[in-house]
């Protein structure tokens, strides 16, 4: 299988800072990669080095098939990039610097139309930039690294200044493109909205990869408890418990809710009990530990990988 992105062993570092230590991973079509990490982790480190806008002080970055520091312009013509602050000529409107990325990559002529459409912002083409509100330059910004379908988006905290709707549209956007083949690397804080939106999750600590994998597979490695809630008519709490036998950790949320926390096998266990005749609840919900729960157990240092 061909892949997109390939690093092997990739170290960057100044002078004795080490922003980037020993990482690899590689990223085939069709994936949506999660870069996660605190401020400092090296995340936006490993996006310079895919944009060849800075060199590994060790090991090696395949991009597209080809060192991206190489400076090949059929490969940066294939690669879409969102900075973490975006900056725009506030003098220019939307549609002429929109108009100034389509020529200096090469697309097609009046796509800046098409993409002005599509990101929301048609309406506000003709205005300066100067007088447009954070989340619209956000906006701009992403339209830029989508000009000419790429092959690979690297998109640094892509969301943000987005009020929910126009994140669920950024993500079907992100979909669509996912969908046609596109390999999207998204480093973001925002991790709950990476659930569901991402394929797999790369975790980042002082330069290192601590974790790497969907979120099943960094489930399973980390064994962490599963919260259950069962639900019943009010009042019915104590029947719950009594039912339940008052297990180490049971909780009671008010006169209806209790819940626990279980470990895989505890759960199985409780499942096949909860399917049996006379059990005292109207509702259950099996909520597994999210990815913020995981990444607080990784980066803990308990289980890496």
């Amino acid at each position: 299988m061909s892949l997109n992105v390939e690093l092997k062993s990739v170290a960057r570092h100044y002078g004795r800072v080490k922003a980037v230590d020993g990482v690899s991973f590689s990223a085939a079509p069709g994936e949506v990669i999660a870069l996660v990490g605190h401020n400092g982790a090296g995340k936006t480190t490993l996006i310079k080095l895919m944009l060849g806008l800075a060199r590994p002080t060790a090991g090696s970055v395949a991009v597209l098939g080809q060192d991206p520091a190489a400076g090949d312009a059929a490969v940066r013509r294939r690669l879409g990039y969102l900075p973490e602050t975006v900056s725009f000529n506030p003098a220019l409107t939307g549609r002429e610097t929109l108009r100034f990325y389509v020529r200096l990559k090469g697309g097609r002529k009046g796509e800046e139309n098409a993409l002005l459409e599509r990101i929301g912002l048609a309406h506000a083409a003709d205005r300066r930039i100067g007088t447009y509100s954070k989340g619209m330059r956000q906006r701009l910004g992403l339209v830029q690294a989508m000009i000419g379908t790429p092959a690979v988006l690297l998109l640094d905290e892509p969301t943000t200044g987005l009020d929910p709707e126009l994140r669920q549209q950024f993500y079907a956007i992100v979909r669509e493109m996912q969908a046609a083949g596109a390999t999207v690397l998204l480093s973001s804080h925002a991790l709950n909205e990476l659930e569901g939106n991402a394929s797999r999750v790369v975790i980042l600590n002082e330069g290192r990869k601590i974790a790497d994998g969907t979120l099943d597979e960094l489930r399973h490695i980390a064994q962490l408890p599963t919260r259950i809630r069962l639900k019943t008519a009010e009042g019915g709490a104590g029947r719950l418990r009594a039912w339940m036998g008052e297990p180490a950790g049971l909780r009671q949320i008010n006169g209806h809710i209790v819940e626990l926390d279980a470990t895989p096998e505890d759960k199985a266990a409780f499942l096949r009990r909860a399917a049996g005749e006379g059990a005292p609840f109207e509702d259950l919900d099996m909520v597994p530990p999210g990815l913020d729960e995981l990444y607080a157990h990784f980066l803990s240092g308990r289980t890496s990988r």
